[in-house]
């Protein structure tokens, strides 16, 4: 278990919150400050998220988990710009999220959500 909070807090939860900036700027037009702002970080953070200068070396080493990670970031920011969730709420719930990504082979895990 030890192994696999430390992948996601090194590796994923950048890539993450990386595909959740995205999301929000392209999909839902905020700008780099909102978007900062939702997730609690600075606007030079979601610059580096956008120009890739950030979590690139996590999608590299995370492409057997990039879908699903990729499917929980889309959702996650709708939720977001929809005002569902606070980005501390997504945060705590993260261990949910490493538990739907490291799910047996025998389950699917495509019905979590934050």
């Amino acid at each position: 278990m030890v192994d696999h909070c430390e992948t996601i807090s090194k590796l994923v939860l950048p890539v993450f919150r990386s595909l959740v900036a995205k999301e929000l700027l392209k999909t839902h037009h905020l700008t780099q400050v909102d978007t900062a702002k939702l997730l609690r970080t600075s606007q030079a953070a979601i610059s580096q998220y956008t120009t890739s200068k950030r979590a690139i070396k996590g999608i590299e080493q995370c492409t057997t988990l990039l879908p699903k990670i990729q499917v929980l970031s889309c959702e996650t920011a709708n939720r977001l710009a929809k005002n569902q969730v606070s980005w501390d709420e997504v945060t705590m719930s993260f261990c949910k999220v490493c538990s739907a990504l490291f799910v047996k082979e025998n389950q699917t895990g495509d019905n979590y959500t934050i």
